[in-house]
């Protein structure tokens, strides 16, 4: 397969063809004689790679199935395995760094320390490298985790794009910002109106009024003028078992232990026409359609420590029609490569 290095080495080849260099010696003119009939048989092929080779390597215009508007990455739950190993999480931040960072990275939580988690992404991604974490127990239940959350986005606008602060104590881990042709809302689910730790994982009223309020400012656009929807929060509506090794984790204490509060939750997404709401919590990778609504859990970014699903981090493409494209790549244990398990459009 060519490369994008190899476009250089085309345009040569279609220059000598063309004669562009004026400079030539008598032997090289000699032998460009003697070549001719060869290199003339080379003419189309070459100039077709190079049209080719320079149309795939326009990175954000060219896809599989559009043209793309933008990209951003996916990964959770990478706890305790966040330091600089490339087993772990750096592991997928190296595989990032060259398949295809996007725009940003969101992280829907488990994400401790954070401070460890950036210092990789910022190492091995970028420097400034845009990072969106989430609130998960584990971050919840630590108040040094806490603390460095709240200062990353101090004031609650200090990450990039935001639009709209979250409600009284919890500015700055619920928010959300826009980016092209698309609204991310980010939810601490562990706010209770109160505290911003409050809770055990609950869409409370308090959480569920400004998600509303968030929500409704589009209500009122033609939907040729409506941006596509992300909606992100640490614990699944709906709980799924692993779609590789069938485990099953958290299946009665994510958001469905309190069903009416994670029923009208998802009716809200649903009314308002949300493309997917991103989550992590069981360390599961799924994808579960509800109502319109994709539910996606994004497993976790381990690496191998943790065996009973693999690593798994995702790439959503946002193309110029609207339509999304998520690659869900997934840690081959025997190969220690993070391979593509599976392309598919949310419709």
């Amino acid at each position: 397969m060519y490369g994008c290095m190899e476009i250089s080495r085309a345009a040569c080849i279609g220059g000598l063809i063309l004669g562009l260099n004026i400079n030539w010696s008598y032997n090289d003119y000699r032998m460009m004689h003697a070549a001719k009939n060869s290199l003339t048989k080379t003419l189309v092929l070459s100039i077709f790679l190079v049209l080719l080779l320079v149309t795939s390597c326009n990175t954000g215009t060219a896809a599989d199935n559009g043209t793309v508007s933008f990209a951003f990455t996916v990964t959770a739950d990478m706890r305790n395995y966040t330091d600089d190993n490339k087993n772990y999480f750096r592991g997928a931040c190296e595989t990032i760094a060259l398949k295809e960072p996007g725009a940003f990275m969101i992280s829907p939580g488990d994400i401790d320390p954070p401070s460890y988690a950036y210092s990789t992404i910022q190492k091995y991604i970028g420097a400034d490298y845009p990072w969106y974490p989430v609130v998960g127990n584990h971050e919840a239940e630590t108040a040094e985790y806490m603390a460095w959350l709240r200062t990353f986005n101090k004031g609650g606008n200090t990450l990039p794009h935001i639009t709209n602060t979250g409600p009284p104590a919890s500015i700055e881990t619920t928010y959300s910002f826009d980016y092209k042709n698309a609204h991310f809302i980010i939810l601490n689910e562990y706010f209770d109106g109160v505290s911003d730790t409050g809770t055990d994982g609950d869409v409370t009223d308090s959480l569920y009024s400004w998600l509303s309020g968030d929500l409704s400012q589009f209500s009122s656009l033609p939907d040729t003028e409506k941006p596509l929807i992300f909606v992100f929060g640490h614990e699944p509506a709906y709980p799924q078992a692993d779609e590789d090794t069938g485990r099953m984790r958290h299946e009665y204490d994510s958001l469905n232990e309190h069903e009416a509060n994670r029923d009208r939750f998802w009716k809200l997404l649903s009314d308002y026409g949300v493309k997917a709401y991103i989550c992590g919590h069981t360390h599961n990778y799924s994808i579960y359609l509800k109502d319109s609504v994709y539910q996606i859990d994004a497993g976790h970014a381990r690496g191998t420590a943790d065996i009973g699903s693999p690593s798994t981090f995702l790439i959503f493409y946002v193309m110029q029609d609207k339509s999304v494209i998520c690659k869900t790549f997934r840690l081959n244990s025997g190969t220690g490569n993070y391979e593509l398990k599976e392309t598919i459009e949310l419709k």
